[in-house]
């Protein structure tokens, strides 16, 4: 291979805990790089503890993050001029970010590197739609890069996705524990918004009872990616361990942490649509996707179809997990590593910038309100950490005309898309059974 010069500099730029977790392990394969990663503040910016799981078993474990506002950022970028970077962020924030370094002009600016984390299918225009002017877009399988390339082209965007294997899938085998661990632990892998509905959230923990009265030799653990209040990528109504009331199983927990510690211990893995499924099938764990409420988009779990994963309620109840078919792996997050080449792409747009070449892809927003409606997307990506004056006129103005709106769409009956029950199957009331009294003195455990 020809000697590429000096090892180039990429800045990570993360901000949620899933985009934490899943913008450091990415970045940690780029071996060829020297990388470093700094946090942009935000209403949902993980906070310390978050971002201390997120590193684990990383390039960034044990390393302090610095948190950056949106200028300090700007100008670290503009004052260090590293060859790329890498936004890992959720997408309103995304889009201000990739907007502003653009801004910093073409000698200036760096690679601009992006994408999704975790299970992308089916694909949203919204996740290109923010991201649309950034250079290089990681995916995760053929099947995501596939049907991404078919919507951005059917929406006038020049595809810019690229492949690469799901950081967590090669890195698993060795976030394990050093000494083989009891394989006795049963992990439930909440979600903030699947299933939305604070009925079907009762009906898990109902399920997760019984799993626990019935096996009072496994250890159920509803892992959560935080405890109620923690900010999160996206805002949890009816958290777990909130709606975990009551008398309790001693072998029903809820639990954060490292996912891979826990899968260390796992005799199976069941969750509604959570990625959390894919690495667990790397580690060798059984699975369950419970499909008692469906297979639907809006679920996330229509790429499960021919798995062989999907199961009901039942089947959790009785402990029956299950390996995933064969035929499905590979168009599904287990393609062979050689296939990947976002490193690939990567470079090649190093190479362009170095010539002057690297284009400046056009916004795929097309929005009217001119400065009024920047100001307002800056301020609904950052929350309270956009302290900018533009920002802040474009909250006066637009928060009661928000407000408004959302009152007028609440007495027509309508249900924000992220609430709203999937109809894909009826389930009937509840079932109850007789629970095993804890002992005496024993309480509701939440492990941290």
């Amino acid at each position: 291979m020809p000697d590429r010069g000096p090892r180039r500099r990429v800045i990570g730029v993360v901000d949620s805990d899933s985009f934490v977790k899943w913008g450091a392990a990415t970045l940690s394969r780029a071996t060829g790089w020297d990388v470093d990663l700094v946090l942009i503040e935000s209403d949902v910016s993980a906070t310390d503890r978050q971002v201390d799981i997120a590193l684990l078993h990383t390039a960034f474990e044990g390393q302090t993050v610095r948190r950056l506002s949106l200028r300090r950022l700007v100008d670290l970028i503009r004052t260090e001029q590293p060859d790329g970077v890498f936004v890992s962020t959720r997408g309103p924030v995304a889009e201000v970010v990739i907007s502003e370094l653009l801004a910093l002009g073409r000698a200036t600016r760096p690679v601009l590197l992006t994408g999704l984390p975790g299970i992308s299918i089916p694909a949203k225009w919204k996740g290109i739609f923010l991201r649309a002017q950034a250079d290089v877009f990681v995916l995760h399988s053929h099947r995501e890069v596939a049907a991404y390339r078919e919507l951005a082209l059917t929406h006038g965007v020049e595809p810019a996705f690229a492949l690469a294997t799901l950081p967590f899938l090669t890195d698993t085998a060795t976030e394990s524990p050093a000494e083989p661990a009891p394989r006795t632990r049963v992990v439930f892998a909440a979600q903030a918004t699947v299933p939305a509905d604070r009925g079907d959230r009762l009906r898990i923990l109902s399920w997760l009872r019984t799993l626990a009265n019935r096996h009072r030799d496994l250890d159920v653990v509803i892992k959560v990616r935080g405890l109620a209040g923690d900010p999160q990528t996206h805002h949890e109504h009816y958290p777990f361990d909130t709606l975990l009331t009551g008398p309790t199983p001693d072998n029903l927990r809820v639990a954060t942490g490292s996912m891979a510690v826990h899968l260390g211990h796992a005799a199976g893995l069941v969750t509604v649509s959570s990625t959390a499924a894919i690495e667990a099938i790397a580690a060798g764990v059984p699975v369950i996707l419970l499909d008692d409420f469906g297979v639907d988009p809006a679920l996330i779990n229509t790429v499960f179809e021919g798995s062989g994963l999907l199961a009901s309620k039942d089947d959790l109840m009785a402990a029956r997990f299950r390996h995933p078919n064969p035929d499905w792996l590979q168009q599904n997050y287990f393609h062979p590593t050689p296939e990947d080449d976002w490193i690939q792409r990567s470079e090649e747009a190093f190479a362009a910038r170095d010539l002057g070449t690297l284009p400046i892809r056009p916004r795929a927003r097309q929005s009217r309100g001119g400065m009024l409606r920047t100001g307002w997307e800056r301020r609904r990506a950052f929350g309270r950490a956009d302290t900018s004056a533009l920002g802040t006129v474009a909250f006066v103005i637009g928060r009661p005309l928000q407000i408004a709106r959302r009152l007028v769409r609440r007495a027509r009956g309508v249900q924000p898309a992220e609430r709203r029950p999937i109809p894909s199957r009826r389930l009937a009331p509840i079932e109850t059974e007789t629970p095993v009294r804890a002992p005496h003195g024993a309480r509701h455990r939440t492990a941290r």
